[in-house]
């Protein structure tokens, strides 16, 4: 009978079944030696099973415990202290620290450890500093515009200034190459040492985008230069996308921006303004999203010279869905409240694609 029990039990190959298969003839009366003469395994190992069966009363084998930990959950929070006293600090350099308290452990220990608590490392953020005042100046603005709805903000028109510069405006740029490519034409990307510029001034609202226009060479963007492009470029963007229906225009504190004669004629015009607008805060305008998303379009097109490039800025600017402006619009009630969660810090804006 023992034979016709263990027959199909001799294919098993994995040490779980094999396990579980001496388990079974054990709960069913056979003797350690009955099951031995089956050579389903060694008999040191049926002997193991069993003998652990009986005292866990389980088939499941108890987890090894693995190499001791080289340092104590007490010592774990020192070095957690350790870090929060410098977050720019190198694995390495903590490791030391670490050392220097009696903790023996290496770089690679310390990163596990604080990969534990749920910290791994990252490029910093780069952001513009914050002073005492733009913190105050920004929850005062997000204090005075929180209940504002997403068909509240409809009605703004967002201006801003922006740089593109020829061969790469958005920074890094990534390709797939084989071993030993690195340099190969298709895989670099040109750099200039004065690469050509050209700077825009553009407005957007949830109607979609309006005006784009260049600053020439050699021309100060100054309050006279502004004035102009007001003239030229806002008001018939105000006429085309709003008509006779109020609109709020917002611009930054740039010195051209405060300018009287600016805020002047602005008024002359009936052109209401947002804010004040806080300093360096381009986290709140959702035109810089605008910028860096067609920055990134720019950049896949591979202008070569300065012309081309001018091109390509205007050809991918009115390229711009409405659906885009739109949903760039709606992010500024939770633009608003995250400012004020983070007590005037800055947030966290993603760039819609």
């Amino acid at each position: 009978m023992l034979e016709i029990i263990v027959l199909p039990l001799l294919t098993m190959v994995t040490c779980k079944e094999t396990r579980a298969a001496i388990i079974a003839l054990h709960k069913n009366g056979f003797t350690g030696k009955d099951i031995v003469a089956t050579k389903i395994a060694p008999k040191s190992t049926i002997y193991r099973f069993i003998k652990n069966f009986k005292e866990r009363g389980s088939i499941l084998v108890k987890k090894a415990s693995g190499r001791p930990r080289k340092s104590s959950k007490r010592q774990d929070r020192l070095l957690k202290r350790i870090q929060l006293r410098d977050w720019s600090a190198t694995s390495a350099e903590l490791a030391q620290e670490w050392q220097q308290a009696g903790v023996s452990a290496s770089a690679r220990t310390v990163r596990r450890r604080l990969l534990e608590d749920g910290l791994v490392s990252r490029r910093a953020a780069k952001k513009p500093l914050l002073s005492k005042k733009n913190i105050r100046d920004r929850l005062i603005f997000c204090r005075k515009y929180s209940q504002w709805t997403a068909e509240d903000w409809g009605k703004v028109i967002f201006s801003d200034e922006a740089p593109f510069r020829l061969f790469g405006a958005s920074g890094k740029r990534l390709v797939w190459r084989r071993k030993g490519k690195r340099y190969h034409q298709s895989c670099v990307m040109p750099t200039l040492k004065h690469p050509d510029t050209i700077h825009v001034w553009g407005c957007f609202s949830s109607k979609g985008v309006g005006s784009l226009t260049n600053l020439p060479k050699n021309t100060a963007m100054n309050k006279e230069w502004y004035q102009n492009t007001f003239q030229q470029q806002l008001l018939p963007t105000i006429q085309q996308q709003f008509g006779e229906e109020q609109c709020i225009f917002q611009h930054d504190g740039a010195p051209c921006h405060k300018a009287k004669v600016i805020t002047k004629w602005l008024g002359d015009q009936n052109v209401e303004i947002l804010g004040p607008w806080p300093g360096n805060s381009p986290d709140l305008n959702p035109i810089e999203n605008l910028w860096s998303i067609l920055k990134r379009r720019v950049d896949k097109q591979k202008p070569t010279n300065s012309d081309k490039l001018q091109e390509v800025i205007m050809k991918e600017w009115v390229a711009v869905s409405q659906d885009l402006a739109q949903k760039l619009i709606e992010s500024m009630p939770s633009r608003i409240a995250e400012v004020l969660k983070k007590k005037g810090q800055h947030c966290k804006y993603r760039l819609f694609a």
